[in-house]
């Protein structure tokens, strides 16, 4: 909505300046809060072509310019024009929108592609953390913001289910380890088996990491026995994974790629590019030689013929592309480690024909907790089910005393904790290493779930209470606060923060922006009664805004895998 108005303004300004509306638009800035305009056209890009200071130039803009209904006032200010938006037709215009289109709100115009999004690289044989659970959240923030705006979402899992972990494991299960292994929680345990592994390789490398390497060859070459182990343990580790996706509220993954799948005819790819002089074999790998890109040599395959990263990585873009030709950007959304071995990654599958202007990493940084840093080498990791129990306890302690009926306590307080996990993981941008600070996250008071919990409860509580009062025949011209203008603002701008948020995959644009209403709001309605028995139409007017500002959270909570509530 923000932009049709800006489009409007550009109109009127353009032909004083003998230029096109696209160039006046892509000056316009939104006026900053403490200043009593909506918008704002600089005019100094002009001052050395038109030979004039740039307070000239906005002085005779405005003298020219043709008056619209969308705007109360157009007026120079020094180098600026400024422009105020029509109260009473803006106001009418966005709480009209928002309640025709409800959840379409925001969504803006189709412009369709369909992405590819690899939404989760869990391993079997290895527990789920905190950092898989980024992972998890900044993945499905990123394919419901993709599919709000209009497109198509293929999500892709792909889970290491076969690689050197899985061998080391198995290795240790088979060669050391002497009990039954659990039905329930397997993940927590197939995690200390696998550090206990670890541990015992470091003990005697020089004979255990030679005995790993052979039994990966032959769990690749299918070892009969080894191959029963590794799908009865596999499948235990793949129910947990799902458990989690459930718990955590996922809807079903598009399409599964298991790393087992994708080997062995990626193989055949690379002594295709050996037979073609584009791949090097050494004595200790074979290898794409990459140097004139500065980007060294990408390993393909160990010089037993056993595969590395590299190798299905490769298969599985070639795999994708076959089973979705049609498509126009395939996402990799993977810690910021890796960006060496995307960097590396693309350029080959460039080189082999795949089309590099389609291929993404949307890298995200680690966590750790405030009072727990994470090392998966020094084996201190935070298991999701630890990380998860804290934040219940916490939020079980939080809701103890409060006034809530004692069968509905332990969903309230899931409710908080999830909300506090999402929220504080999505707000922070995902490029950025997070420290999360549990009892921060879970507080009411602050940038938090838990606040914004509160805050959309006690909107439906106010709407819930005087339904009856909001009616149609709205005076929309009453709403001409700078409290309520500058809600009616954020509330437009939805869209275009909506398509930002889509165009550079940055799921903590929507969480800012669900922040900023729900500071806006806070502060009106301490500020200004929403119910004015004195004043009818009045009350009606803010009700319809109050309804409208709910919808809107509602829609932006949506898209961060958090639901809003109706009551705490």
């Amino acid at each position: 909505m923000i932009q049709k108005l800006m489009n409007e303004f550009a109109e009127l300004i353009a032909p004083n300046l003998w230029v096109s509306v696209n160039e006046v638009i892509s000056d316009i800035v939104i006026a900053p809060d403490n200043v009593k305009w909506d918008f704002a056209f600089p005019c100094f890009k002009r001052a050395k072509t038109l030979w004039k200071n740039p307070a000239e130039i906005s002085k005779d803009i405005v003298s020219k310019i043709q008056t619209s209904d969308s705007f109360s006032e157009i007026i120079s200010v020094w180098p600026y024009v400024n422009t105020v938006l029509n109260s009473d037709s803006f106001a009418k215009n966005v709480i009209e929108k928002i309640e025709k289109e409800k959840t379409d709100f925001g969504r803006g115009e189709s412009t369709w592609k369909q992405f590819l999004l690899e939404w989760w690289q869990p391993n079997t044989h290895k527990a789920i953390h905190i950092w898989h659970i980024r992972n998890i959240l900044v993945s499905e923030s990123n394919a419901r913001i993709l599919k709000y705006a209009w497109n198509d979402v293929i999500k892709c899992c792909y889970p290491w289910d076969i690689w050197a972990h899985v061998a080391k494991w198995i290795w240790y299960y088979t060669k050391f380890y002497q009990w039954d292994m659990p039905k329930e929680n397997f993940s927590k345990r197939v995690w200390t088996l696998y550090s206990d592994a670890t541990k015992k390789v470091d003990e005697n490398p020089d004979i255990y990491k030679p005995e790993i390497w052979n039994l990966q060859k032959k769990l690749e070459d299918g070892d009969e026995e080894l191959v029963k182990i590794w799908k009865e343990t596999r499948e235990l580790c793949l129910q947990d994974m799902k458990k989690i996706f459930a718990e955590l509220g996922s809807e079903e993954i598009d399409k599964w790629y298991f790393e087992s799948e994708v080997e062995k005819p990626w193989i055949e790819l690379v002594r295709k590019l050996q037979a073609e002089w584009k791949a090097v074999i050494s004595e200790w790998a074979l290898a794409i030689n990459l140097e004139e890109y500065g980007l060294w040599r990408f390993l393909l395959l160990k010089s037993n013929g056993a595969s590395l990263y590299s190798t299905k990585d490769i298969w599985l873009a070639f795999k994708k592309q076959a089973d979705f030709p049609n498509y126009s950007k395939s996402l990799y959304i993977v810690g910021s480690e890796q960006e060496h071995h995307f960097a590396q990654l693309f350029k080959t599958l460039e080189i082999m024909w795949i089309n590099r202007d389609k291929l993404q990493h949307i890298s995200y940084g680690l966590v750790d907790l405030k009072e727990w840093k994470m090392s998966s080498r020094a084996w201190n990791v935070i298991l999701y089910e630890d990380f998860r129990d804290q934040l219940l306890e916490k939020a079980e302690s939080m809701v103890a005393d409060r006034d809530i009926p004692a069968d509905e306590k332990k969903e309230t307080a899931r409710k908080i904790a999830f909300w506090a996990m999402k929220f504080w993981m999505l707000l922070q941008d995902s490029e950025k290493k997070i420290i999360f600070d549990l009892q921060t996250a879970l507080s009411f008071e602050w940038e938090t779930g838990p606040y914004l919990q509160y805050t959309t409860a006690r909107m439906s509580s106010i709407l819930r209470k005087n339904q009856r009062d909001l009616g149609w025949n709205v005076d929309y011209s009453l709403l001409n606060t700078d409290e309520e203008k500058a809600l009616l603002l954020k509330l437009a701008s939805f869209e275009e923060e909506v398509q930002k948020a889509a165009n550079e995959y940055k799921p903590n644009y929507i969480a800012r922006r669900c922040l900023d209403v729900a500071q806006l709001f806070n502060s009106y309605y301490h500020n200004h009664k929403i119910i004015d028995e004195s004043n009818v139409e009045l009350s009606k007017a803010r009700l319809h805004l109050l309804e409208s500002i709910l919808q809107v959270m509602k829609n932006a909570l949506n898209l961060l895998w958090i639901d809003a509530v109706e009551s705490m």
